[in-house]
Formats: C-alpha cells, structure tokens, sequence
C-alpha cells in the first residue's frame, strides 16, 4: 500500500529544519526583548469560536475551515489562525485582571485552511503571530509594528515594505460602509456571486476581492480616509507621527482591506518587493481589533495583533539568495576497532552527551574507514578514535578534522578534553 502525504501539507527534513528552528528562535529572541510572553492553545478550538471570533461573512469561515463533528457530538475545527484562540484564552483565564497590563502575548504552531496550494500557502501551515492586549495607546501599535519590523531586519530580509491604513471606529465605519453599498449596489450584479453577498453584510470585503480587483467600480471606490472622524483621523495620526520617531518607512494605502471582521483603526500588511518571490507578495498582516474579546465573554477590551507563515519568510530569504544558517556541526564522532573498544564507546558516546556535548558513533559495524566517511558527512569537529590496543593502554586519538592534527589523550582525561575544545572553548 502506497501512502502518500496529503495534499497541502509537506514534511521538513532534516537539512531544512534548521532554518524554520533559526526562524522561530530569532523570533522568540526579538519578543523577549519587547517582554512578549509565549502562549500555547490547542489545536483544535469549539467551531462556534470561529464563527463568533473571525466572523461568519469570512471566506475563512464560509470555505477554508477543517470542521469535524467528535464522538460526543459537538462541532470542533481545527484552527485557521490564531488571534481567536488566544482571546479565548485571555477571557477564560480572566488574563485581564493580571497587575501587568497590556498582556502582550506571542505563539507559533500549525494553522489549517481548506483552499488551493500553491507555493507559500499550504493547507497546514505554521504561523507565527503577535497579539497585545488591553491597551488604546497608538504608542502600542506602532510597537508591534516596530518588532515585526525589526524582526525581518534580522532575519535579513530586504525589501519589504510595510503598507498602512486606518478603518477608522465604529461611527467612521458604518459611514463608509453605506458610502460603499450606495457606490457598488447600482452594479453589483456585475461582480462576482461572494461580493453580491457582501453588499449588504460587509461590504468593505468587496475591496479585497480577488476575481473583482479590475472592475471599473473598484478604482473609485469611497476611501475610508475620507470618512475618518477627528477620532480616527487624530489616531491615525499618532501612530504614523510613532512610526516617523523610530525611522520605520511605510506607504499609506486607503483601499487595504484585512479579511477578517474585527478589525478597526490601524490596519497593514508588509509586503515583499524582492525580484522572484512570485505573484502572491503579501509576508505579513494584522491590525488593531475591538469587540472580540467581548464577542468572546470578557470585558471590552482593546487588542493589536500580526501573524505571517513561516512558509513565506523562508520563501522570501530563499528568492533573495540570503545565507542560509548552516546546520550545527557535531562535536565529536567515535571510531571503534574491536569488540572491547565497541563497548568502552558506548560508555564514552553517553559520558560525552551527558557533559554537554554533541556526539555520535557508528551502529552498523562499519570498517574504519567507512567511519571516517561518516565522521566527514556529519562534519564532526573531531574524530576520536578508539582500538582494543589503545584501550588496554588508557589512551584515545583524537583527530581535528579542519587541521588534522591528532593528538593521543588520556583516556580518563578524554571527556574534559573534549569539552574544553567545544562546550568550554566555543
């Protein structure tokens, strides 16, 4: 029988999961240093979340979600995103009434969405997100600006661009919402059967769509900017005048529209300009949100967030020929010649890992010099090299394998030798 891996999903191997591991703990790193704390939900949610949380009139909701029914009959799906999940969790665990506020957390794991592959968006995906929580400062949202920024930048990724725009508050959006129904409804049955739907339950989402994007209609669209009230505008405002402090260039764009019902006020996403990165640009998004929380059970409290995939970053350092982290080295390989060496390195190899440092031997009964070539494929710092001769006499040979140099070392001084060249010498 010939099992293969769904459609959508892919397996890392190693050689390539180096690079997502040097990913992730960059971004742990970064979200240290803004005092963002990790959390882990799970990866399955009560569908209802979803629905209430992202919003019915989504294509998440509407076409991309895993929902199953369990054993007892309830409806269950696996997470499409990961703000939902992490305010559900906000409000159950009553986070609001910590003494530390905001409560600014950072999670990474798998996401699902039901929709075509193509390369940088799977069915299963790993998404990294920031969400911050509990304060209205524009001050905050150019914070998470700033460390999503920042973190591209060490990653070495280079251009990118962060494009920003407000959706103003409730009263600037109801506003421009029936600027937009007046504006599209005397046509709208030349677009397409989603945006239709939306005319009336969330017309907004109408600029978003992708099979509608050159309709005459779109390019004079009603701009949010012109509906903003002294509100709006005047946070709108705040958060770029942030921005210009720290020196992090955007471009304002009226007519970005994020997929998902609650956002408000500030809203981006930051996109690849790098030759090679292919159609889809988009590395980053996320905004400022208001009324999930209490969708949810909590308080009214205000939230801003981002996530991207790790998919796309790895796709974006690839297009842009950017170095690549080798995988580590090993520190030391054992060679054996004989039954009572082979047994005396099975001590070793465990003494050696105990100690700190990163060690293999061979498991095949290989000749010696297979095991060098093995100790060569594994690019180990050193190779030590162990016969039934040199066992009975004490010692060890230790070879560096970038010099060469060999050296005859006390077998019971073997383990600190060995350390002090690679945990303690680094």
């Amino acid at each position: 029988m010939n099992i293969q891996i769904p459609r959508g999903t892919q397996d890392i191997l190693p050689g390539e999961v180096e690079l997502w591991q040097y990913i992730e703990e960059k971004a742990k790193d970064v979200c240290r240093r803004y005092n963002y704390h990790e959390i882990r939900t799970p990866i399955f949610e009560h569908t209802d979340l979803f629905q209430r949380g992202v919003g019915d009139t989504t294509d998440i909701v509407q076409k991309e979600m895993y929902t199953f029914t369990d054993r007892g009959n309830r409806s269950l799906t696996l997470r499409p995103e990961g703000t939902a999940a992490v305010v559900r969790s906000y409000v159950e665990k009553k986070m609001y009434g910590q003494p530390n506020q905001p409560t600014k957390l950072f999670y990474t794991g798998p996401m699902f969405r039901y929709e075509r592959p193509q390369s940088g968006r799977m069915r299963q995906f790993v998404q990294f997100g920031v969400e911050a929580l509990g304060s209205q400062d524009p001050a905050i949202d150019a914070e998470v600006l700033a460390l999503v920024m920042g973190l591209y930048e060490e990653l070495g990724l280079k251009n990118v661009k962060l494009v920003l725009n407000s959706l103003g508050d409730k009263d600037s959006r109801e506003a421009h919402r029936q600027a937009l129904i007046d504006h599209f409804r005397p046509s709208i049955n030349e677009f397409c059967d989603d945006c239709q739907s939306r005319l009336e339950k969330n017309p907004l989402r109408i600029l978003d769509c992708k099979k509608d994007r050159e309709h005459p209609l779109m390019n004079n669209a009603p701009s949010i900017l012109d509906y903003l009230n002294e509100e709006s505008s005047t946070y709108f405002s705040q958060v770029k005048n942030y921005l210009d402090r720290l020196g992090i260039a955007y471009v304002v764009d009226p007519t970005l529209v994020r997929g998902l019902d609650y956002y408000y006020h500030t809203a981006f996403e930051i996109m690849s300009e790098g030759e090679g990165f292919g159609a889809i640009t988009t590395l980053c998004g996320g905004g400022r949100y208001t009324g999930l929380v209490e969708e949810i059970g909590g308080p009214s409290t205000p939230g801003i967030g981002f996530a991207f995939s790790i998919e796309r970053v790895i796709m974006a350092l690839k297009a842009q020929e950017q170095a690549i982290p080798a995988a580590p080295q090993l520190d030391c390989y054992l060679v054996s010649l004989g039954d009572a060496a082979k047994e005396k390195t099975v001590e070793l190899l465990y003494q050696l890992r105990r100690a700190g440092i990163s060690a293999d031997k061979d498991y095949l009964d290989k000749k010696m010099k297979a095991q060098f070539k093995a100790a060569d494929r594994l690019q180990a710092r050193f190779t030590a090299i162990l016969g039934d001769d040199e066992l009975s006499q004490g010692k060890i040979n230790v070879k560096e394998m970038e010099t060469g140099e060999q050296s005859e070392i006390d077998l019971a001084s073997f383990i600190d030798y060995i350390k002090g060249k690679t945990v303690g010498g680094k």
